[in-house]
Order: C-alpha cells, then sequence, then structure tokens
C-alpha cells in the first residue's frame, strides 16, 4: 500500500461525501466540483494500492555511478574468491564496512578506478554505524601500500577458516576494465532510463505547442483571424493541414497495392517520423563494448544484452502513453483539443514503434540465453513470451481490412489481448524496477473503465424510442438527463441493451434538446442490422428499447467565432454537423450577431431527406443559409418512406414530442402541426404524385441543387462572399472530407488574403 495515496484517498473521500447526498441542483459550479473530486478520488485510490515493487522504482529507478563503482570493485574482488568476513548471514556491504583489510582493498579499488566516487563509499558504511572519514580512506590506502598480498602468496600461507588478514592485490589495469565493463553495462540500463525520459519529453514539448496554438485560436479569435502572413500561409498550407499525400486522409489508401491504411496528416506524419527517428537514435546510442569483458566475454554476447536492455527500456516507458492515447477518457485530447480520432493514429503508430522494440528486446534476449546455453526457462519468461504473442496477434488483426470486416471480433479480440499484452508484460518484469511502467498503464486502463461506467451509471437506463426510417436509418429519441452535458458536434457511445449486444457500445454524433437526445444511424452489420431486422418485425417498423449513453465526448469547434461558418456535411454525417450549425446560430443571437452560417448537405436522392426531414423543417426562420445537393435526382420516391417523412403526425398516434427538435421553437411558426404539411387526396394514385415539388414547398426554406457539388467551387466562392474570416467544417463520406480539407488547402493564399480554416468532425478510428 502506498500511504500517502491513502491519506489522499481520505481527504478527498470527506470532501466529496457532501456532494454524494442526492440533492438536485443545477449549478454547474458544484457538478464541475463534484466531477473533479469523484476523479481525484478515484486516481487517489489506485495509486494506494500500488505495490511496493512500483513505488521503489517510481518513476525512475537508475543504478547511478556510485552502485556502478562499487558492483565493479566488489565483482574484480569476488573472483580473486578470497574470503575477508566468515559472518554468512551479513552483507558484502557489511563485510566491506566492517572488516578493515576487505575495506582497505576495495578502497585501493576506488583509488585507481574511481576515485570520483570515494564519498560514496563512506556514506554506504553509515547504514552500519561506522562513520568513516577521508583520512580512513587514506589511511586504508597507505595500510593497502605496505601489507597486500598476491593470491599466489597467500596460497602459500596456511589460512585460519579460509578468511584473509591481508589486503589482496588488485591488479590495476583490470580494475579499469571493470569499471568500463560496469558502466557500459549498469551505465546502459542508466542511459535507457534517461533516453525514455526524453521519448516521454518529446510529446510533453508536441502537446504544449499544440495546445497553446489551439486555445489561442479559441480564447483569441480576432488574434487568429488576421494572421494571414506569407509565413502563417506557409506553414498552414504545407504542415497543418494538408494530409501527407495531398489527397487521401480519412479515405483509407492501398499501401505498395496490397496493405490499406489510413493515412495521417502532414504535421501528424512530422511528428510520428520525427519520433521515430528519435527513437532509433536513442535506441542505438552510447552502446560499446569492452574489450577483455569481465561480464559477458564476448562482445556479441555484451551487444545482445545492452541492445535487448535498451529496447526493453524504451518500451516500457512509452507503455502508458500507448495506453493512455487510446482511452475514451483522455484528459490530453481537452488539453491539446485534437479530437480521438487523432490520438487513436497516435496510439496506433506508436504501437506499432513498441513492438519493434519488443521484437528486438525477444530476438536478443533470446539469442543470448542460446549463447550463454541456458537451458532453464523461468516462469518471467512464460509471461513475457505470451505478452510478445500477444503484440503480435494485436498487430495482425488491427490492420484496417481486418477490423473493418469484422469489427466487433476485432474489438472483443482486441481488449482481451491487450490485458494479456499488459499484465503479461507486467509479470516478466515483477521484479525488475520498470514494473511502474506497466502499473501506471493498467492504472490508466482501469481509470477509464470506472469513468466510462460512472458515466453509464449517471446516465441511467432510460426507455428509447426507435424507428427505422427511410435511407435504411434508425432515428433514436433518448430521454436526456438534466446534468448530461451537450457538446455540439460531439458524438457519443450508445449501448442497446439486449440480452445479446448489450456489451457492444457504438460511437454516433447526436441532435439535442432540452429534454431529449436523438442519434441517427445507418445500418450496416452487425448490431445496427439486427436492430433493423427486429423493427421490421414491429408495426410501422418502432418500437422501444432499454438503451445506455456513454459520453458525450469530442470539442467543439470555434465556428462560431468567424465572420463566415460554413458546415458541410455528407449523408449521414449531417445530425453533428446540423446540432453544431443551430448552435452558432444561437450565439450568433447572443453575441456574433453579424457572422453568416451556411449548411450544405449532400445527399444521394430524395428519399435520403425523409430520416432528417422535421429537422429540415425545423430551420425555417432561422438565420441559416441551406443548401442541399441531391446526385441522382432521378431515382423514384417511395410512398411509404414519403408518408413517413413526419413521425409526429403519423398514425402511431405520438404528439410532436417525436419532433423534438421542433419543440426548442419558442415561436408558434416553427412548431409543426398536420397543418404544416400538404394533404394528399387519397384518390390520387401514387405515381401521379409530384413528390419532389411537394418536397421543395414543405422545405421552400432551402434551396435544392440537382447535381454533385463542385466543391472547389463551393470553397472559393464562401471565401468571396465572406467580409472576413471563414472557416469550414465537415463531416460525411471520406472522400468528400478529404476533397474539402485539399480545397481549403489550396485556397489558403486568396486574393483578399481571408483567414481559412479547416475543421473536420469526422471521427475515423475503424
Amino acid at each position: 500500500m502506498y500511504i500517502p495515496g491513502i491519506y489522499a484517498s481520505i481527504i478527498t473521500g470527506i470532501l466529496l461525501f457532501p456532494f454524494l447526498i442526492p440533492i438536485r441542483t443545477k449549478n454547474k459550479l458544484q457538478r464541475n466540483i463534484k466531477t473533479s473530486l469523484i476523479i481525484l478520488f478515484i486516481i487517489s485510490i489506485l495509486s494506494s494500492i500500488a505495490p511496493e515493487t512500483s513505488q521503489i522504482g517510481a518513476p525512475f529507478h537508475k543504478y547511478g555511478k556510485s552502485k556502478i563503482a562499487f558492483y565493479g570493485c566488489n565483482y574484480q574482488i569476488q573472483l580473486t574468491q578470497i574470503k575477508f568476513c566468515n559472518e554468512d548471514n551479513k552483507t558484502l556491504e557489511w563485510c566491506f564496512c566492517n572488516n578493515f583489510n576487505a575495506f582497505a582493498t576495495i578502497a585501493h579499488c576506488y583509488k585507481i578506478g574511481h576515485p570520483n566516487e570515494i564519498n560514496s563509499l563512506l556514506t554506504m558504511c553509515q547504514e552500519f554505524n561506522k562513520t568513516l572519514s577521508l583520512n580512513t580512506f587514506n589511511h586504508a590506502n597507505d595500510y593497502y601500500d605496505s601489507h597486500a598480498k598476491s593470491i599466489s602468496e597467500l596460497q602459500n600461507e596456511n589460512q585460519n577458516n579460509n578468511v584473509t588478514h591481508f589486503p589482496i592485490k588488485l591488479n590495476e589495469t583490470e580494475t579499469h576494465i571493470f569499471e568500463q565493463a560496469y558502466d557500459h553495462f549498469l551505465g546502459n540500463f542508466d542511459l535507457s532510463v534517461d533516453y525514455g525520459a526524453y521519448l516521454v519529453l518529446f510529446w510533453v514539448v508536441v502537446f504544449t505547442l499544440i495546445s497553446i496554438n489551439n486555445w489561442f485560436k479559441h480564447l483569441f479569435p480576432q488574434f487568429f483571424k488576421h494572421m494571414t502572413d506569407p509565413l502563417t500561409n506557409w506553414f498552414r498550407s504545407r504542415i497543418s493541414l494538408p494530409s501527407t499525400n495531398n489527397k487521401n486522409k480519412t479515405n483509407e489508401y492501398k499501401f505498395a497495392g496490397l496493405i490499406d491504411m489510413l493515412v495521417p496528416t502532414r504535421i501528424e506524419s512530422i511528428i510520428l517520423t520525427s519520433f521515430t527517428i528519435l527513437t532509433t537514435y536513442l535506441m542505438i546510442s552510447n552502446i560499446s563494448y569492452t574489450e577483455g569483458d569481465p561480464l559477458f566475454h564476448t562482445k556479441r554476447n555484451a551487444l545482445l544484452r545492452y541492445y535487448a536492455v535498451r529496447a526493453s527500456i524504451l518500451s516500457s516507458t512509452m507503455m502508458p502513453l500507448l495506453i493512455l492515447f487510446g482511452g475514451r477518457n483522455n484528459f490530453l485530447q481537452w488539453i491539446t483539443k485534437w479530437d480521438y480520432s487523432t490520438f487513436i493514429t497516435l496510439h496506433r503508430w506508436i504501437s506499432r514503434i513498441i513492438m519493434i522494440l519488443i521484437i528486438i528486446h525477444a530476438f536478443n534476449y533470446s539469442a543470448y540465453m542460446k549463447s550463454i546455453k541456458k537451458t532453464t526457462i523461468e516462469p518471467y519468461l512464460y509471461w513475457g513470451t505470451a505478452a510478445f504473442l500477444a503484440g503480435v496477434v494485436i498487430m495482425i488483426q488491427g490492420l484496417l481490412v481486418l477490423r473493418r470486416k469484422w469489427y466487433e471480433m476485432f474489438l472483443i479480440l482486441h481488449i482481451l489481448l491487450a490485458g494479456i499484452f499488459i499484465f503479461g508484460a507486467w509479470l516478466h518484469v515483477e521484479e525488475l524496477y520498470c514494473v511502474w511502467f506497466y502499473y501506471v498503464s493498467s492504472m490508466i486502463w482501469l481509470f477509464d473503465r470506472i469513468i466510462r461506467v460512472l458515466r453509464l451509471y449517471q446516465f441511467g437506463n432510460p426507455q428509447a424510442k426507435i424507428y427505422l426510417l427511410s435511407d435504411d436509418t434508425l432515428k433514436i429519441i433518448v430521454p436526456k438527463p438534466k446534468s448530461w452535458e451537450v457538446i455540439p458536434g460531439g458524438h457519443a457511445f450508445i449501448h442497446f441493451l439486449k440480452w445479446d449486444c448489450f456489451w457492444q457500445s457504438h460511437p454516433f454524433t447526436y441532435t439535442s434538446t432540452n429534454q431529449e437526445i436523438i442519434l441517427f444511424i445507418k445500418v450496416k452489420k452487425g448490431v445496427t442490422k439486427n436492430l433493423a431486422n427486429y423493427l421490421k418485425t414491429h408495426p410501422d417498423k418502432y418500437t422501444t428499447i432499454r438503451v445506455a449513453i456513454e459520453g458525450s465526448y469530442g470539442e467543439q469547434t470555434p465556428a462560431y467565432k468567424y465572420d463566415s461558418s460554413v458546415f458541410i456535411a455528407g449523408g449521414n454525417g449531417i445530425p453533428g454537423i446540423y446540432a453544431e450549425a443551430l448552435d452558432v446560430i444561437k450565439s450568433q443571437q447572443n453575441q456574433f450577431k453579424d457572422n453568416k452560417v451556411k449548411l450544405i448537405w449532400v445527399v444521394r436522392e430524395y428519399s435520403s431527406l425523409f430520416w432528417f426531414y422535421e429537422e429540415l423543417i425545423h430551420l425555417q426562420n432561422l438565420n441559416l443559409e441551406t443548401t442541399i445537393y441531391i446526385t441522382r435526382p432521378n431515382l423514384p420516391i417511395n410512398e411509404e418512406d414519403f408518408k413517413r417523412r413526419i413521425i409526429s403526425v403519423n398514425s402511431l398516434g405520438d404528439s410532436n414530442e417525436l419532433s423534438p427538435l421542433l419543440n426548442q421553437s419558442s415561436t408558434q411558426s416553427q412548431k409543426l402541426s398536420s397543418s404544416s404539411l400538404i394533404e394528399i387526396d387519397n384518390k390520387f394514385n401514387s405515381e401521379s404524385i409530384d413528390y419532389k415539388s411537394i418536397i421543395k414547398k414543405e422545405l421552400q426554406h432551402i434551396s435544392f441543387t440537382e447535381s454533385r457539388p463542385n466543391v472547389n467551387k463551393i470553397v472559393e466562392t464562401n471565401i468571396e462572399e465572406s467580409i472576413g474570416s471563414t472557416c469550414f467544417i465537415t463531416c460525411g463520406h471520406p472522400i468528400m472530407v478529404d476533397e474539402i480539407r485539399q480545397s481549403v488547402v489550396e485556397n489558403i493564399y486568396n486574393p483578399e488574403k481571408k483567414r481559412v480554416d479547416y475543421f473536420e468532425q469526422l471521427q475515423v478510428w475503424a
């Protein structure tokens, strides 16, 4: 147990107790204090149960020059097979401090090989209540010079109980060899710890720079809006905004024509490449061999051990970062304002670097054991092998093509294998000081799970109304707890509490009202397909199911601070874009009154509108210029889908609560009723009804364009029409999103020298 952690748990528990009294409060400050105390309480509990081995090694354990000096001299003396002390229950340190002949021998070794560590030798003896001064040290050396005998001389004398009563003469040339050998061996441990700290420091610097840039963009928008100087534009157009190959970022790229992969942005690629180069340099730096090495005897064996140690410590140092980057409750997301998919990109690439280091460690150590003909397999080797194999399988099953084809299986296997990987590595190094890294990694993983469970508990298990609408889209309406924090453009993970899928969670963007959360889910494979088939067996393709929601996650963009905000959505990417556009309109009414807001939605056919129809009607009388592109306008419109475009006036008998977004409006003109819709006489044949005309009349506040959008033209036009700065926020099909990114990059240099920014709400992590 870690005593300071226990004290911290008691203190935070006392402070937290008043906030646990079930009194309803709308005070946001009190909720934030309660949340902070809960987080501190969980962290203190996790730290209080830290094992002693992790406490000893935390945060960095190094041998230091003093240990290197002692082990070097001690080993040289031990190889003489001379015995100074007869007390078998005493340590070597005790013998050197309490037997003057032994002390004189080691004192001479320090004088020749480690003159800078004399004080550490004298200090060591204080542990045994022996106060030795520099005069004592000098006297011991004088005594050594006059009384020391060689091994051959001692062998000719009759030794009483094999205990030597004289200092033993040491080969001074060998003393330097022992000093260098231990400096290379134990010094490699110390250097590896330092180099591991440098790798962590690399990310500290990166996150600090990113945080300063992103927070300044939020806190001082007027300053950033005028940053269009040549250097800034060059950096943004060449480094920070474009994808690595100017094309693919959210859309997969086929590497070497064989392997599908997600390509990072250029700035991410530069960061990751720099980190890889730094790791490679630190992996091979300052490793050398001493001729005549008494520890490993051959250069091959020495280098195998040195590189194995270096690889293991560097990989161990990065392990907490690996787990932190992959967690949903990653505090670095708030600090840096980077999205979850960016950290998942870092998580993947760091995992690959770690696995390469682990492969080096495993190969080198296996070759070393074979070289010294070590046949005994100890338990820690079994655990290390299990962790190694789990890591290899994770790398294989984590390939994009596999995780997209069998995502549910990937997720379950990934969690199980990650557990084997971390805890196997923990047990592999349990007797070593670096176990601290694996304890911290495990606690980060456990902390993330605890917070996720608390989020689910706080939300509860309400009954959700679920509809299967046109274009194979599920509309899910869930009652919203009063304390649930809404993030415009954010996403949440939903669990459908059915016996066959309750353990699975899927992330989706959402819209919300004061009372409800609305999610729109495209039917694909797995859970959504099963749910759609289940709804088809119900009248009107409607039912209620208990759900649990974990969230909200994500970061809101500073779109409301720009002179012009253009929201572009494709297909099912509209909910989050729509929610954030409405939030900008709300902020426009309160503060930024001159901002111009546009919403552009690209869909395949007119039937694709029906699952979002009520939300589109809600846009009437709002200061939002909306355009919808229909890429295949001639596809027929299904009569049943058309009739179910407004659920709230359907035969389901539900009132306007099924159109919650409409209830947000305070004016009667924005509320939906049956009179808002065009009546269709039953005497007409469905083939004679002009559905397009009806749609356009009901949505007359929206402009329709029956063609594919010219993305570059849209970007150029909106920049020209803006009175100042312009930002583009997008979510949709990966190809469209990548095209918008590229167009924004190409228009950073514009004739009017206006600031142009790009924000991506598409979260690609599978």
